[in-house]
């Protein structure tokens, strides 16, 4: 792992967490939990890493930290920010659970860039002890660099082991024709395009139909930004395979006491329809896509 530019920015700390220095900010691993329904219950499947970059002391948000990251290293970071993750994945987290790292698709502009990103994950994967089949490669919405070398690159991926997701379905870059393209085993709903379709019962009518479409196709299904336990019932009542959002589990640094999310029973449909009806009196927010193009 020497030969890597990013991977020589990595610090191994006391507690075993790895943390990355680049450019005057310390870079941490923050994992949020994504659970799935079983038997009844919502048990725990799943941690996407996300990035939480600090100056210092002081947080910085990600989208800031990487306005200042020039064009040139975006590939350093990137491929720096995923080690950093599943390297802290194979220190804290539960050994059967999956790992969600994403993939900016505007780096990958020639085929040597996706041959050295493919080492290099399988030098990570090696080195922390980790199955390729339990990380999940999260396709984030930018515009892809090369597509012919992307799709290269996701088939290379998928030929070693690992699973592929698309993010933010129903955003920006994200739609059918990416799905078509990719072929993923899994796609995560944007969480602006879902709130705004549970707000109707012809949106909620969409959003089941969608979803057992894919289903039906081998295509897992994630529902992203459930922050109101109501929406937690309408995602069970969708059909949706899995769910991540801060009503069942907020992003927390990577800490070898992070381990032990248990499952959890999801609201009684009485209350969450009550919440439901709520809800639609209220003015809608504005739509805002992309908001987490920087969260790796």
């Amino acid at each position: 792992m020497a030969r890597s530019v990013a991977l020589s920015h990595l610090v191994r700390l006391e507690d075993g967490t790895s943390e990355g220095v680049w450019a005057g900010y310390r870079l941490r691993s923050a994992f949020q939990p994504i659970f799935q329904v079983r038997d009844g219950r919502l048990a725990l499947a799943a941690y996407e890493g996300l990035l939480r970059p600090f100056r210092g002391d002081e947080p910085v948000s990600p989208v800031a930290f990487f306005a200042s990251i020039p064009v040139v290293d975006r590939l350093h970071v990137e491929t720096l920010t995923r080690t950093m993750h599943l390297l802290n994945a194979a220190t804290c987290l539960e050994n059967d659970v999956w790992i969600f790292v994403n993939f900016d698709p505007s780096v990958f502009i020639d085929r040597a860039i996706a041959d050295l990103t493919l080492r290099e994950m399988r030098l990570v994967l090696h080195e922390a002890g980790i199955d390729a089949q339990r990380v999940v490669c999260e396709v984030t919405e930018q515009p892809t660099g090369s597509e012919a070398v992307f799709i290269g690159f996701i088939e290379a991926l998928r030929g070693n082991g690992l699973r592929i997701a698309v993010d933010d379905y129903g955003a920006e870059e994200s739609d059918i024709f990416r799905i078509a393209e990719l072929k993923p085993d899994i796609v995560k709903f944007d969480a602006s395009w879902i709130a705004r379709l549970m707000d109707s019962s012809a949106g909620f009518a969409l959003l089941r139909t969608l979803v057992q479409k894919f289903e039906e196709r081998d295509i897992r299904t994630v529902f992203e930004g459930i922050e109101d336990s109501w929406r937690v019932d309408f995602a069970v009542k969708a059909g949706v395979s899995m769910l991540q959002g801060y009503a069942l589990g907020r992003p927390q640094l990577a800490s070898p006491r992070l381990r032990g999310y248990q499952a959890v029973p999801f609201p009684q449909a009485d209350a969450a329809e009550e919440a439901a009806e709520t809800r639609r009196n209220l003015p809608r927010p504005e739509r805002a896509f992309g908001r987490r193009a920087a969260s790796l």
